[in-house]
């Protein structure tokens, strides 16, 4: 599973031949989440509200990298790294 991303103690990653629709993993402490990437919103899981508003905020920043990301980790089996939030 590649990491994406860290930031503030939250790691982003994708999956190798994961399912439909483009999505993410979110992990904090002891928290997960899946993010749909178009529309963004949460798909399953929790996260506290404070993380995911910065998860929403950086993947709003980054949603056309991650889309690339979801096709070229589907197709070719690699992927870039993203900006953290800053």
């Amino acid at each position: 599973m590649p990491e994406i991303c860290r930031f503030l103690g939250i790691v982003i990653t994708m999956y190798f031949n994961d399912h439909n629709p483009p999505h993410f993993h979110v992990r904090y402490e002891d928290y997960r989440a899946i993010i749909g990437i178009e529309p963004l919103e949460m798909r399953d899981g929790y996260l506290p509200p404070r993380v995911l508003g910065l998860v929403m905020e950086w993947a709003e920043m980054h949603q056309k990298e991650l889309t690339e990301n979801w096709t070229t980790i589907a197709q070719t089996g690699t992927f870039k790294r993203i900006a953290p939030l800053v």
